[in-house]
């Protein structure tokens, strides 16, 4: 069976990981994920499970059986630290806006 070349990352707080995978053509993106390591290797990631992860490809969401293609890039989004709309209305009552000073 043919193979592809894929990437996947995940950005910490502190600490990018990335890493290059050869799979076998028809793999998915949750194939990936388990075959990655990153959730034994990523403090952060211990304990989850693929299914609780939000993932995406070039920004792009998508599902764990997603089929993944030559030169995709998997990443493994972490939680936003605080919903914008939140923030924008806190900052808004303080007359202030995102992106000024």
């Amino acid at each position: 069976m043919r193979r592809i070349s894929v990437s996947i990352v995940y950005a910490g707080t502190q600490q990018q990981w990335l890493r290059e995978v050869s799979l076998s053509r028809g793999s998915s993106a949750g194939e990936l994920i388990e075959s990655s390591g990153f959730l034994d290797e990523i403090e952060a990631l211990h304990g989850a499970s693929p299914a609780q992860l939000e993932i995406g490809i070039h920004s792009q969401r998508v599902a764990l059986d997603h089929l993944l293609e030559e030169g995709d890039r998997l990443e493994i989004y972490r939680p936003l630290a605080a919903d914008p709309k939140v923030v924008r209305r806190q900052l808004a009552l303080l007359g202030k806006s995102i992106g000024k000073k």
